[in-house]
This record gives structure tokens, C-alpha cells and sequence, in this order.
């Protein structure tokens, strides 16, 4: 192949996603030629509006983006606009290796069918994570479900808060309450929002969070504006309990300093959000043999075991045992302990995610309900 230069946008928040990136890039120079750069991105609508933008232009072939890292609401606006590739997935070879015909969330985003248009590249869910010896001080247990979050809070004032639903992990919160506070009714969320069912909805998430608010950090009166500053807020001791979408990354911040060692993390029994990430192709990449190459590069068990390793990144794997060889299931067998880590041998019962537009829905509900103060 030509050296040719695949630009992947993805977030660059994280030193983990960053260094594996490297060597991905390092992998596919030396295997196939082609050299990937990795364009770090603060907000991945950012790319998403840049791809709009050329569209717009009549850019149709020489786009600056060819890989994006997205799901949930940046894929469905890509998937609205055209900004996509459809049905390039079933080219990739190693995409058979996660078994899409026996495992919908493979080619499901936010309840949204991918149609082909992006290829899922990793796994999280929400989990939380607490000080160790405030607990202890405190002579309180971790709270494992919602109601006895609210305990929690009530006990501890103060000690526990979430970020405003702006805010990625701060509408995943108020999705996970929403969730889990309407597990009878749990059909509507896998389904387009209607006013009737949001409706029928948040009666429960207003009650709950309304006798939340006020035992919130601050008494619920300033929300933190941005997830990264939850962990610096357990870390300097004014939060004893926080949450996370990347379990991995509350070990290897206790490996660097940022948390201190008596950090624990778990999940709550009740069930944790969860939802498959994925890399979607531009429709007006100039590279696009050369970028699906790289994909079918990341969907290799040697890419996905490596990506997975907790001191690694700790991203769990999309790919399907049961459709790799003995000698390619050995790659993922080794095991990683930390005592800040998330116990991976518990099970753990998973809310997929909403039907992406109650994203905006309950987010908007949310504002018109408590934001006039933020």
C-alpha cells in the first residue's frame, strides 16, 4: 500500500487512549504502510460540524477527517446528514469476529441501526468509586443501588455530587437514575421519545432527584460543569464517592498519584448504563481502503487483547470468544489485578443505552426543571 496519512479524530482526553494510539499507529506503518495520525479532539461534535462543514462546501472526496471515534448522538446526526460510508463494515474481515448476526449491540448505537456505517471498536459502562477510609470514618457502606445512593448522599451531605447534563457523564447519570427508578416501564427508552412517554418517565426521576439535590455537594445549589473534575474533587478530598464510563481509568489515576491508594471501584447491582463505541468512515475520505485497513487493524484480537489489558487502557473487548482460536482467546487470559480496579470476574446486569433522542429530551427536561440557576 501507499503511505498514505489516515487522520483518526477522537477525544485526546485520556494519556491511555493517547499512548495506545501511538502504537496502533506504530503497528499499521510497519505492517501496511500507512500512517496514522491521530487528531486529538476536546469534543468529538467538533469533527462531526468540520465533516458538515465540507459537505456543505462540496467537498465530496478529499475530506480532513477519515476515522471518527463516536456512538450515540454524533452518530445519529452523522447518519441524518450523509457524513457517512454505509455498509463498508461487512468489507472488514475481523468484523465477523464480533458476531453481529447474534449480537445486536454490535450494530445497534444509542437504538439507532448502524446500517453499516461504523464499526464497533469497544465496550464501557458506568461505574462508581469511593475513598476507602472516608467510608470507614464515616461507618458507612457503599451504596449498591439507586435507593441506597440516596441514602448515602443523606448520610454523608455533601460527599457525592454530578456533573451538569451538559456534560456527557452528567446526563448519563440522569439516564441511569431514569432507568433504573422505571424498570417497569424500561420498553420506552428503546424506542424514539414521545411526549407521552416522557411524560410517564420523569414523575420518578423529579421526586428522586428533588430529595437528591440538596445533600449534593454545595447542597445541589453549583453542579460541576465538566466529569474531569470529579476525580480531581475525590482526589483533593472533597468528594468521597464519584463515578466514571472507563473503569480502567480510576486504576492507572491511582497509579500516577491523581487518586489516592484507598480508592475502590465497583458497580451498582441494580445495573450499570452501558454502550459499544464505534469508528465510522467519512464519506469523503480520500483514504478509504487505507482506513479500513487500520479498522480491521483495531477489530484484530492482537489490537483488541492489547487494548484491553488494564495498564494498558482496560477497554473491553467487542470480539466474540467464541469466534477466535484457542491460541487468540490466550491473548486475552491474562489477568491484571490492582485493588483500585473494577473486579471483572462479578457480574454485572447492564442498561443499554436510550434510544438517542431521550439524550436531548431528558437533558432539556433537566434544564427547564433546575438549570435557570446554573
Amino acid at each position: 500500500m501507499s503511505e498514505a496519512v489516515v487522520r483518526l479524530h477522537a477525544w485526546g482526553g485520556s494519556a491511555q487512549v493517547n499512548s495506545y494510539l501511538q502504537w496502533v499507529a506504530q503497528q499499521v506503518e510497519s505492517k501496511y504502510g500507512i500512517r496514522l495520525q491521530h487528531v486529538k479532539l476536546a469534543d468529538t461534535s467538533d469533527a462531526v460540524s468540520r465533516v458538515l462543514a465540507e459537505k456543505a462546501a462540496g467537498n465530496n472526496t478529499n475530506g480532513s477527517v477519515d476515522l471518527i471515534w463516536i456512538n450515540g448522538e454524533n452518530f445519529a446526526a452523522m447518519k441524518k446528514h450523509g457524513l457517512l460510508v454505509q455498509n463498508w463494515v461487512n468489507d472488514i474481515d475481523n468484523f465477523a469476529l464480533t458476531n453481529p448476526e447474534d449480537n445486536p449491540a454490535m450494530i445497534t448505537d444509542f437504538g439507532e441501526p448502524t446500517e453499516g456505517m461504523e464499526a464497533p471498536w469497544g465496550k464501557a459502562s458506568m461505574v462508581f468509586y469511593y475513598r476507602k477510609t472516608h467510608l470507614e470514618k464515616l461507618n458507612l457502606t457503599v451504596p449498591k443501588n439507586i435507593h441506597e445512593l440516596m441514602q448515602f448522599a443523606q448520610q454523608a451531605p455533601g460527599r457525592f455530587t454530578y456533573p451538569v447534563p451538559t456534560d456527557y457523564l452528567g446526563i448519563s447519570f440522569v439516564k441511569y437514575v431514569a432507568i433504573a427508578l422505571n424498570q417497569a416501564q424500561s420498553e420506552l427508552f428503546y424506542a424514539p421519545v414521545t411526549p407521552s412517554a416522557l411524560s410517564q418517565i420523569t414523575p420518578a426521576l423529579w421526586q428522586y432527584l428533588d430529595q437528591l439535590h440538596p445533600n449534593l455537594w454545595q447542597k445541589g445549589e453549583y453542579f460541576v460543569r465538566q466529569a474531569s473534575k470529579l476525580q480531581r474533587m475525590v482526589g483533593s478530598g472533597e468528594l468521597s464517592l464519584a463515578f466514571s464510563f472507563t473503569a480502567a481509568e480510576i486504576p492507572s489515576a491511582v497509579e500516577r498519584f491523581d487518586l489516592p491508594l484507598d480508592i475502590r471501584t465497583y458497580s451498582m447491582s441494580d445495573g450499570s448504563l452501558a454502550n459499544v463505541h464505534f469508528i465510522g468512515l467519512t464519506f469523503n475520505s480520500a483514504n478509504k481502503a487505507e482506513a479500513k485497513a487500520v479498522v480491521n487493524f483495531l477489530l484484530s484480537p492482537e489490537a483488541q487483547a492489547k487494548k484491553q489489558r488494564v495498564q494498558v487502557w482496560g477497554d473491553d473487548t467487542v470480539l466474540a470468544m467464541s469466534k477466535l482460536s484457542q491460541a487468540e482467546q490466550a491473548l486475552f487470559s491474562t489477568t491484571q489485578s490492582h485493588p483500585s480496579a473494577l473486579d471483572k470476574t462479578q457480574s454485572t446486569l447492564l442498561f443499554a443505552e436510550p434510544h438517542t433522542s431521550w439524550t436531548d429530551a431528558l437533558r432539556q427536561a433537566w434544564e427547564e426543571r433546575y438549570g435557570a440557576r446554573y
